[in-house]
């Protein structure tokens, strides 16, 4: 049985301001988020990983394969009205958030598509609630509000003004990050630039 509700993010309308996004509260089936939560991987610091650069188990790894065939790509390529044909995928995960992460920033133009996927099973924090936002210059300025809860998912098409951020939290906070880009040089410098970062973190670990 498929852990991911593709009818329920087809059912979910596009919204179009400040620019185009969707919110699906239970993109995860409910009864497998228990499995997917034991089996996320163990990640004891700030930053994003790449998926090989970590260990996870097998309902997780379903999820990923799920989240990676032809059938999520047909549905988003019918949401945003792209072809995704041939465009490759980058995924990375997040364990813990940082005082200063959340500051308000747009996405690389390599990217052509986020979705982030989020995994806590609890959330009591006010921040950390990532906001669709209208401008550059404020978080109380936004379209939309999401709560990192488990099995929610936020997607957005990559453009010019497609700010987010969140107000800061500091602990646990799982998400998948999950990208259509450019092409294969946009994955292989991401990866080189993210086991960067691990490296700089396990050397400074306030870094």
């Amino acid at each position: 049985m498929s852990v991911i509700d593709l009818d329920s993010f087809d059912a979910t309308p596009l919204e179009k301001d400040p620019y185009e996004f969707l919110i699906v509260p239970a993109f995860i089936n409910p009864q497998a988020i228990s499995e997917i939560d034991k089996d996320y991987p163990r990640i004891a610091k700030a930053g994003s990983f790449p998926l090989e650069k970590l260990a996870f188990g097998k309902a997780f790894e379903s999820l990923i394969s799920e989240l990676e065939g032809p059938e999520m790509r047909h549905a988003f390529e019918k949401k945003f009205g792209m072809d995704l044909e041939g465009r490759p995928t980058m995924i990375t995960a997040r364990g813990h958030c940082q005082a200063k992460d959340g500051k308000i920033h747009n996405d690389s133009e390599t990217k052509l598509i986020t979705i982030l996927i989020y995994m806590n099973t609890e959330w009591a924090q006010d921040g950390g609630r990532l906001r669709v936002l209208r401008s550059d210059n404020s978080l109380n300025d936004y379209a939309a509000e999401v709560p990192p809860e488990a099995g929610t998912l936020l997607a957005f098409k990559r453009d010019d003004h497609s700010y987010h951020g969140h107000e800061t939290c500091v602990g646990e906070r799982r998400v998948i990050q999950f990208n259509w880009v450019r092409d294969e040089a946009v994955v292989r410098r991401e990866k080189r630039r993210h086991r960067f970062s691990a490296w700089l973190k396990s050397v400074f670990p306030a870094a």
